[in-house]
């Protein structure tokens, strides 16, 4: 094999991450000579998924080089005596997101054959904690209300009131309509969720938190704006039944968006691309200084001493050299291994469904305790069949747009407060993962659309990770940029991820 200095390649790709492993899936076919280098020794970047001593190696790195990371203040906590699995008998995902079944990515996934390589398991019910009504001063317990999310719910809901029903029902028949069908001048969105709801349909109060919930919105009720949250409840519904009843949500198996970025990088493998791990790029020199007028590359040095020319390269800030930090949102984030399979969580939602493999737990600021206008806390709970944890025991990813210690408090008591809520109340957890991730926040509507950055002729730069809980479709618009980038003149937009099957690529299946 030639030496990595011998090939002029057309592209260098700096990191594994989701952004950058989709190109290399858009690229797979292109016939373009693609170098893809990471300098860590795992594939993902910040959708990385690790076994338990993996994610040990991965924290004391982290706090050892906060500049090389978008993660900070990452500390693992293993109770003594606690009875865990092999390291290896765990996936935790760094980056846990749902995939809605109107995503975007599905049908690029299809069309790009790699589907096949992929499994998807549904995501069930969205729980939502309530804190006791009891009179007896005591506000530590509570419990789970299954939030209704199609008519049958509703209807079902022994909890919601006839009149609450109707106002419901309203609001739900007026998000469904098409864009066309509603009559009159374009409504104002501006205002408040909680404002919207109560001033337009007269949804009672204790509907909000429940409504908010579906738009997976992780700011606070005062400041999500009707003209985010609606459509995204709006997508929440018409994502439910895609691909079986009683579901609208999906996840990865094996790792959610480390399993894909792993995808992408196996089909450029297969297409003829070279991979490196171990070998981030330690400097450049562009193609204005090289000399080299005929065929202009730039000049890069790699941290396994190395030296390639490659006509572009591409990378996020934290995989390309001399860049400063970009101004980033925080969240805290947390994994924790619980001692539990927590069945109570996963009902079959609707005749004919599948059993869920995800739920989602949003704890308003309210049930732990804060003012109204402190964000909620979002728990994503995977079972065993996910393939992140043995049988019998379950994973807890939390999430708080607060970031440090303060959210970690939080995190910390609704995790306690859902194991104490659920059906087993001896559960424990065995061990947990704390951090602070950056990246780009969604928490408005309108919001700037993420693209590329310019950083010089040769080199160009994704934008953060976006930090929703939900795959964010805009993705798959900064890779198809950055694929028009590499093709050039070559691009055609009828062929951007749209492949013949390899043949015999599938036999053995």
């Amino acid at each position: 094999m030639e030496s990595l200095s011998e090939t002029p390649w057309d592209v260098t790709i700096s990191g594994t991450g989701l952004a950058q492993s989709l190109l290399a899936l858009a690229l797979s076919r292109s016939g373009k000579k693609v170098l893809h280098v990471d300098r860590n020794p795992y594939y993902g970047g910040s959708e990385a998924a690790f076994s338990l001593q993996e994610a040990q190696e991965w924290a004391t790195r982290v706090n050892q080089e906060p500049e090389d990371f978008p993660f900070e203040d990452a500390t693992v906590h293993r109770p003594e005596d606690t009875q865990l699995s092999a390291p290896r008998a765990y996936t935790l995902s760094l980056s846990p997101q749902l995939i809605y079944s109107r995503s975007r990515l599905l049908p690029t996934l299809v069309s790009s054959k790699v589907y096949r390589q992929l499994e998807f398991q549904a995501v069930g019910s969205w729980w939502i904690h309530r804190t006791s009504s009891s009179n007896d001063g005591d506000n530590s317990s509570g419990s789970l209300y299954r939030v209704p999310s199609s008519r049958e719910d509703i209807f079902a809901d022994d909890l919601i009131t006839v009149k609450s029903k109707r106002t419901l029902m309203r609001f739900l028949r007026h998000i469904g309509k098409p864009q066309e069908d509603h009559d009159g001048p374009e409504e104002d969105l501006s205002s408040p969720l909680s404002e919207y709801l109560a001033s337009k349909f007269q949804v009672p109060a204790e509907l909000h938190d429940p409504l908010l919930s579906l738009s997976l919105s992780q700011a606070a009720p005062q400041q999500t704006p009707a003209d985010f949250a609606v459509p995204r409840i709006k997508r929440h519904l018409a994502s439910i039944g895609v691909f079986g009843p009683g579901f609208g949500g999906l996840l990865a198996k094996w790792g959610g968006g480390a399993e894909l970025a792993q995808v992408g990088c196996r089909a450029l493998a297969v297409g003829g691309g070279v991979y490196v791990l171990n070998a981030g790029i330690k400097s450049m020199t562009p193609s204005s200084e090289t000399g080299d007028a005929d065929d202009a590359r730039a000049e890069v040095h790699l941290s396994n001493d190395e030296v390639i020319k490659t006509k572009l390269v591409l990378g996020s800030q934290w995989d390309l050299p001399d860049q400063e930090r970009p101004t980033c949102d925080k969240v805290a984030r947390s994994i924790a291994i619980v001692s539990s399979p927590l069945e109570s969580l996963f009902p079959v939602t609707a005749e004919g469904a599948p059993v869920p493999a995800g739920a989602v737990v949003v704890f308003p600021s309210s049930s732990l305790g804060h003012a109204d206008d402190s964000p909620p806390v979002y728990v994503l709970v995977h079972s065993s069949e996910t393939g992140e944890c043995p049988p019998g025991q379950s994973v807890l990813y939390g999430s708080v747009s607060i970031p440090g210690p303060e959210g970690q408090s939080l995190i910390e008591n609704a995790m306690h407060k859902l194991l104490q809520s659920s059906a087993d109340s001896s559960a424990t957890v065995l061990w947990s993962l704390c951090y602070t991730q950056l990246g780009q926040a969604s928490t408005k509507a309108g919001a700037q659309v993420p693209t590329l950055t310019r950083l010089s002729n040769d080199t160009f730069c994704f934008p953060p990770v976006n930090l929703d809980l939900a795959f964010d479709d805009s993705l798959i618009d900064v890779v198809k940029e950055a694929w028009r980038l590499v093709m050039g003149d070559e691009a055609k937009e009828s062929e951007f991820m749209e492949f013949e099957d390899r043949e015999g690529a599938y036999d053995e299946e």
